[in-house]
C-alpha cells in the first residue's frame, strides 16, 4: 500500500536525526524511496505528492533534506526549487533533484536554480543514504553555525553595551562621552552648527554620603541620571557620567538658549525629586548646580574648550550659592587659573 501525502512512515527516534521529505507526483516513487530507507531507522521519512504543498510541508516536518522530482504535472520543478530558496523556513534546506534523465543540460539548469545535488531515479540505496546523511549533516552544521553566530552577536552587543555604559547609573560612561565629543565637534565643523554642553554637579554630595552612606549616595546618582536621560530628548543628545557626582549632556546643533533650556529642565527636575538632604548647605533636599556652554567648532579651537567653558560656568554656579545655572563663553579666561 502506498503512503498518503504528508504521511510519516517511521517513528520519531530521540535526538537529532535526518528528516527527509520526498516530493513527487507519483506515490509509487515515494514508496520505493521509503523502502530504500527501511534499513536506516534513524532517518525520518515524509512524502508529499502535491507539489503545491511542498514548501509548507517541508517547513512543518522540519526537513533536513528534500528529494524533489524535477518534472511534475502542473508545476515546474525548478520553479518549486526557487520557491524553497525564497521561503525563510526552507531556504537553507539541501535539495536533491530526482530525474529520469542524466542529461548535462538538465543537471546544469537544476544546479543553477539552487539544487544541492542531482540523482537519476531510482538511485542506488547505499548512494541515496550516503547523500542524505551528507546533506543533512551539512544542514545541521550550518544551523549550528548560524546559532553560534547569533549568540556571539548578542554577546558582543551586550559587551559593547556594558563597555559603553556607566555601571551604576546606566548612562554613557566618560570614554563614550570623550569619543562622541570629538565626533560631534568634527561634524559641527563641517555643518557650521553650534555644539552645546551641560555640566552638572550634585550639591554637597560628600556631606550626603557622610550622613546617608554610600548606598544612599548611589541611589541619588541613579535618580539624577534618570532625570538626565529624560532631559536628553533627541536621539543625537548624549547623557553621560563625567566622573564622581558630575554628569554631562552633549547637545549637537544647539545654541546657548537651547542649552540653557535643557539645563533648567535638569535643575528643576532634580529639585522636584525632593530627595532628603539634611546636611546640604543649600536647602533640605538634593539639588544640582549646572554649567552651560555652546560654541561653533572653529579653527584654532579644540573640543576641550567647550568642556572648559561649561566647567567655568559650573564653578560660578557653585560659588554663587549652588542650585542654579550659569553659562560661560568658550575661550573666556578661566577663573580657576
Amino acid at each position: 500500500m502506498y503512503p498518503t501525502p504528508d504521511a510519516t512512515t517511521l517513528p520519531d527516534p530521540p535526538g537529532p536525526q535526518p528528516v527527509v521529505l520526498c516530493v513527487d507526483d507519483q506515490p509509487i516513487v515515494g514508496e520505493a524511496i521509503r523502502r530504500l530507507l527501511l534499513t536506516e531507522p534513524d532517518i525520518r521519512y515524509h512524502f508529499c505528492s502535491d507539489p503545491a504543498k511542498a514548501v509548507e510541508t517541508a517547513a512543518a516536518v522540519g526537513a533536513t533534506t528534500i528529494l524533489q522530482d524535477i518534472v511534475m504535472p502542473g508545476i515546474d520543478g525548478l520553479g518549486l526549487l526557487r520557491d524553497y530558496r525564497s521561503h525563510a523556513a526552507t531556504q537553507e534546506i539541501p535539495v536533491i533533484m530526482l530525474s529520469s534523465t542524466a542529461e548535462t543540460t538538465v543537471k546544469r539548469d537544476a544546479f543553477n536554480a539552487g539544487a544541492n545535488d542531482y540523482l537519476v531515479k531510482l538511485p542506488d540505496g547505499i548512494e541515496l543514504v550516503a547523500r542524505i546523511r551528507m546533506h543533512s549533516h551539512s544542514y545541521f552544521a550550518q544551523k549550528m553555525l548560524r546559532e553560534t553566530q547569533r549568540e556571539l552577536a548578542e554577546r558582543n552587543q551586550e559587551l559593547k553595551r556594558l563597555s559603553s555604559e556607566d555601571g551604576l547609573t546606566g548612562v554613557a560612561n566618560r570614554r563614550v562621552f570623550d569619543e562622541t565629543l570629538r565626533t560631534e565637534w568634527l561634524r559641527g565643523a563641517r555643518s557650521g552648527k553650534s555644539l552645546g554642553l551641560v555640566l552638572l554637579d550634585v550639591d554637597c554630595f560628600k556631606l550626603f554620603n557622610d550622613h546617608y552612606g554610600h548606598q544612599g549616595g548611589d541611589g541619588v546618582l541613579q535618580q539624577v541620571a534618570a532625570v538626565l536621560k529624560q532631559a536628553a530628548q533627541r536621539p543625537a543628545d548624549l547623557a553621560a557620567r563625567y566622573g564622581g557626582e558630575e554628569f554631562v549632556i552633549l547637545l549637537p546643533e544647539t545654541e546657548i538658549n537651547g542649552v540653557l533650556q535643557v539645563a533648567e529642565r535638569l535643575r528643576s527636575g532634580v529639585e522636584a525629586l525632593a530627595l532628603e538632604h539634611k546636611h546640604s548647605l543649600v536647602t533640605d533636599h538634593v539639588t544640582v548646580s549646572v554649567g552651560a556652554a555652546a560654541t561653533l567648532a572653529v579653527a584654532g579651537l579644540a573640543p576641550e574648550a567647550l568642556v572648559q567653558a561649561a566647567d567655568q560656568a559650573l564653578y560660578s554656579a557653585k560659588k554663587e550659592g549652588r542650585n542654579r545655572i550659569r553659562s560661560a563663553a568658550v575661550g573666556a579666561p578661566n577663573p580657576l587659573a
